[in-house]
């Protein structure tokens, strides 16, 4: 059988991309299908967290820090967080006060502790796509691995304001990008916090 052969021949870097989209894609359908527990925060940093570090610790038998889950190269990251939020805050001053933003994330930042919540939530999320999806893919299609965790990340916007839904392609890519540059997932989730918040607080003025 033609892909019996190629996982052979590629080794653990194709089983272990296999898996990870696999478990990425069924835990993306049991989020959109079930509210767990009845608690959306929790359920989600067990899904986007506690599962795939599971998968990693105990099927792949590797540490989490080969999958984006150390500090990495902090100056790299440091430049490139401090820079795309200063950009993005320009963009979104303008794009967080479109009728669809309005509407979707105006009440966003009601709560006290919306900000933390959303830090809280946005951690296991980027540590799905920018992290373990990301990293297993990289090694077993190279530079492709950042356009294929967008996919899905993109895939997982639908129901949010249509504009941005279409950037996340683009914004996935470069998230990805900003992940394999430092090999740590934390400067695209410190990058996608300041974004959620920044959003929220400008859409709900």
């Amino acid at each position: 059988m033609p892909f019996v052969s190629f996982v052979v021949k590629n080794g653990d870097a194709t089983w272990q991309a296999a898996v990870a989209i696999i478990a990425s894609t069924l835990l993306l359908v049991v989020d959109s299908y079930h509210a767990l527990w009845g608690d959306r925060l929790l359920a989600r940093t067990l899904l986007y967290l506690g599962v795939p570090l599971g998968i990693i610790l105990l099927v792949f038998r590797e540490s989490p820090a080969h999958y984006g889950f150390r500090l990495g190269d902090w100056r790299a990251g440091l430049a490139w967080t401090l820079g795309a939020c200063a950009g993005l805050a320009v963009l979104m001053a303008v794009v967080a006060r479109t009728p669809a933003f309005r509407a979707y994330y105006g009440a966003a930042a009601s709560g006290r502790l919306f900000w933390l919540a959303d830090g809280a939530e946005l951690l296991g999320w980027e540590f799905f796509f920018r992290g373990f999806l990301l990293f297993a893919l990289y090694r077993a299609c190279g530079p492709l691995a950042l356009l294929l965790q967008a996919v899905l990340f993109t895939m997982a916007h639908i129901g949010k304001p249509e504009l941005e839904t279409l950037s996340c392609i683009f914004g996935g890519t470069a998230f990805g990008y900003v992940a394999r540059r430092t090999r740590s997932f934390l400067y695209p989730f410190l990058i996608h916090w300041f974004l959620a918040v920044f959003t929220a607080i400008t859409a709900g003025r």
